[in-house]
């Protein structure tokens, strides 16, 4: 018989192999079944990242009325589109209310990492003025809502519009050529 007394090492001995083989052959196949599954994981994660990408343009430059190959600073579009709608609170830093000036204040640092601070008429002294032929996206616009003195601030994007926290609505995109907006407009600004 095979496995008499001698041969039984020897049965051992193949045994122990043959796990050996089939277990890291086993393993192996799950090695491979991981990488595909992270490579896969990656591809979706860029798929997901192009179409968020693809749904910011196409959003944004529909408001802004440009063409979405316009809108390149998803970064910044990702940001308006977090925040947007976030009621006004006076001194509010968060997503639960935020006046003006602290959502241009976190805008700047979060996009831009620039950092600024309040309230408007502070945010305008840190800044150089500009001719609002020069304005470009990032830029401030500041306005003298409250008698002679800068009392509101946004962020310029593109086509005369920017965002800003207002009052009643919150924080939204308007158009710098409204009338209300044109009647208390005062300096656009360029962070130094």
């Amino acid at each position: 018989m095979f496995f008499q007394k001698g041969n039984r090492h020897l049965f051992y001995f193949v045994s122990f192999w043959a796990f050996t083989i089939v277990f890291s052959s086993c393993k192996n196949t799950k090695n491979i079944t991981s990488a595909k599954d992270a490579t896969n994981d990656k591809e979706t994660e860029t798929k997901n990242n192009i179409s968020s990408k693809k749904k910011i343009q196409i959003k944004y430059s529909e408001q802004l009325g440009v063409q979405k190959e316009n809108i390149t600073n998803i970064e910044l579009y990702s940001f308006i589109d977090e925040w947007m709608g976030v009621p006004y609170k006076y001194g509010g830093k968060t997503k639960e209310g935020v006046d003006c000036s602290d959502l241009t204040v976190i805008l700047c640092k979060t996009v831009y990492n620039k950092t600024i601070e309040v309230p408007s008429s502070k945010i305008y002294s840190q800044c150089k003025p500009i001719d609002l032929k020069e304005i470009q996206e990032g830029d401030l616009v500041f306005f003298k809502i409250d008698g002679d003195k800068i009392s509101h601030v946004g962020v310029y994007l593109q086509n005369n519009k920017f965002v800003h926290a207002t009052t009643k609505k919150g924080v939204m995109i308007n158009d710098l050529n409204e009338p209300y907006y044109k009647k208390y407009f005062y300096k656009a600004a360029r962070i130094k």
